[in-house]
């Protein structure tokens, strides 16, 4: 989904976002699979039914879902990826908390320079605390990313290879994986 706003220029700003997103690993996979839920009522056969709500309940951990933001940053001159993540209930999570979802090279990574690979500011268009993956350094990775191809050297690269490559590596940081059939699709 793409959010824009006009501004009081011609030109137009927004975000593209992918909302609502579980990212599993193998391991909670598993761990669902093996924890059905069950459904419980409190009646039994005699009594009479007066409410046919069913209570739902389940012994697994709460899920998190993600709200990925794709955002121009002027300043840098290159896409980056806020994000927030929350239970069903709407709960958001802490840093901590996500920090225990992040695949296994993320969380070293963290471990190295935790408060430059990842920050919590305001979201440029909600004005609301977002997770963002720092930016520093994108340039330099996107150019050697695309050196090697020949093509790309003399006509350029588009928008969507350029935004899907970019989602490839920076996608892996918070477990999203991009299939490498979009990217030989382009």
């Amino acid at each position: 989904m793409c959010k824009m706003q006009e501004s009081a220029s011609t030109m137009v700003e927004g975000y593209l976002s992918l909302e609502n997103i579980i990212l599993r690993s193998i391991e909670e996979e598993h761990d669902e699979l093996s924890c059905p839920q069950k459904e419980e009522t409190s009646c039994s056969e005699k009594e009479e039914l007066i409410d046919i709500a069913t209570l739902v309940q389940s012994n697994c951990s709460k899920v998190p879902y993600y709200d990925l933001h794709i955002i121009y940053s002027a300043s840098y001159r290159v896409p980056v990826l806020f994000f927030r993540a929350y239970y069903g209930d709407g709960e958001p999570l802490g840093f901590n908390e996500i920090e225990k979802d992040l695949p296994a090279h993320s969380a070293k990574a963290l471990l190295d320079s935790k408060w430059m690979f990842i920050t919590q500011e305001e979201h440029p268009y909600l004005n609301r605390p977002w997770f963002k993956l720092h930016p520093c350094g994108t340039s330099e990775w996107m150019k050697l990313l695309f050196h090697v191809d020949v093509s790309v050297a003399k006509n350029g690269v588009t928008v969507e290879l350029y935004l899907l490559s970019w989602l490839s590596v920076v996608g892996q940081v918070v477990g999203l994986r991009i299939p490498l059939e979009m990217l030989n699709q382009q």
